[in-house]
């Protein structure tokens, strides 16, 4: 009988799930949609009989030994998503008691970017390393960190915001009440902002003028980059100059061997880990000058939230297993 994981993202617009086996091979995967419910306990109904309609389409002998989420303000201790400022729903959402109740089976919730890390290190490229950071650029910007082959959860479960450090205190407003925050720079929300800045400030002619904010996507910055306009070559050096530098801030915290970047953002390639790169190694302490890497993640696919939030529950009876052993 094939042991086998529920992995789910809960994200703003759409929830994803899969049904993932130890190798990382997705068996099976869907999404529904996030916004459609008004009540959560409507939401968690339907997202349940879509597990129970995605399980029974399996052919072969298997056993869900678990669910790992990934949900923004993903409490980790509590298996609880607190006060998620892109979910619909408010207050605080007791999800792990209510997997195992309903499904009686253990359930492993984090934030999203938890997630990530967990499953760069269970199937991504952090196979193998203990130390390393794992930066997600989406709407928002996420980050995991793993320190001694251990997730950093911290007192209260919600250890490693980097994307609500100060860039700027009186910058640009965020979604969690702060000013200046580095996910207002540097995300695919972040860089739409700074485009739009950039438009104000030069005169040269650019295909991204006359898009709206609304319209605007990373995917047309990019290509607008690589054909050379002048406002979007700009915009990534500005975005990679201020992420570059908070990387520098990071790696004095824990020395780390890698920073992996992760979503959308990332995928533009050079554009955005060149000027990375050079602004975080300019700005190292010089005692770590050459010695951190900052690499692409190896989970870039459709099926990567999935696959880091059911990682969770391998990361988790493995950790469980280990601590029986030494005890």
């Amino acid at each position: 009988m094939k042991e086998l994981t529920i992995g789910i993202d809960i994200g703003g617009t759409n929830t994803k799930y899969g049904i993932v086996d130890r190798d990382g091979n997705v068996v099976f995967q869907g999404s529904i949609s996030t916004t459609e419910y008004e009540e959560f306990k409507d939401y968690f109904g339907g997202l349940a009989e879509a597990l129970r309609k995605a399980t029974s389409t399996i052919s072969f002998a298997h056993k869900i030994i678990g669910v790992g989420v990934g949900a923004a303000n993903g409490n980790y201790y509590k298996g609880t998503i607190e006060r998620a400022t892109n979910l619909p729903w408010k207050g605080i959402i007791p999800l792990a008691d209510m997997f195992r109740e309903e499904f009686d089976i253990p359930a492993i919730v984090t934030n999203d970017a938890n997630a990530a890390a967990v499953g760069e290190m269970v199937y991504g490229s952090a196979k193998g390393m203990k130390d390393f950071v794992v930066i997600t650029l989406g709407t928002g910007l996420g980050s995991g960190f793993v320190c001694n082959g251990l997730l950093l959860n911290g007192k209260h479960g919600i250890a490693g915001e980097v994307g609500h450090t100060s860039v700027n205190p009186a910058g640009r407003f965020c979604n969690c009440g702060k000013r200046g925050c580095l996910e207002t720079y540097v995300s695919a929300t972040g860089i739409k902002r700074t485009v739009y800045k950039l438009l104000a400030d030069h005169l040269e002619p650019s295909e991204l003028r006359g898009i709206s904010f609304d319209n605007l996507t990373t995917k047309m910055i990019t290509e607008a980059a690589v054909r050379g306009d002048v406002v979007a070559l700009a915009a990534f050096e500005y975005t990679g100059r201020i992420l570059g530098m908070k990387l520098a801030e990071t790696v004095v915290h824990t020395d780390p061997e890698a920073i992996f970047l992760f979503g959308g953002l990332s995928l533009a390639g050079d554009l955005i880990f060149k000027p990375t790169i050079k602004h975080m190694e300019a700005n190292l302490m010089p005692l770590f000058r050459g010695k951190v890497k900052v690499l692409p993640s190896g989970l870039q696919n459709q099926a990567a939230p999935i696959l880091g939030a059911s990682s969770l529950v391998w990361n988790y009876l493995d950790n469980k297993q280990l601590k029986e052993e030494v005890y």
